[in-house]
């Protein structure tokens, strides 16, 4: 993502991704990520609007917005 996400798209992360929330790895373009299709949950979502996970596999690699994708597990 080019520069710092708007207040509202932030509010929108936050408002999709509360902490608690179920999410699984649909994308990612970093060498040390959990694979594609790893579950885990929401722990928080920074304010630059990276959601913070923690992984099922162990890993805590955060989800970049625009970057990375995720799909929330309802």
């Amino acid at each position: 993502m080019k520069g710092e996400p708007s207040v509202v798209m932030l509010r929108e992360v936050r408002d999709r991704y509360p902490v608690g929330t179920r999410i699984e790895l649909v994308k990612v373009d970093d060498t040390q990520a959990p694979p594609i299709g790893t579950r885990g949950t929401v722990v928080a979502v920074d304010d630059i609007g990276t959601i913070h996970v923690r992984w099922d596999n162990g890993s805590s690699l955060g989800v970049v917005l625009g970057e990375d994708l995720c799909r929330r597990v309802d």
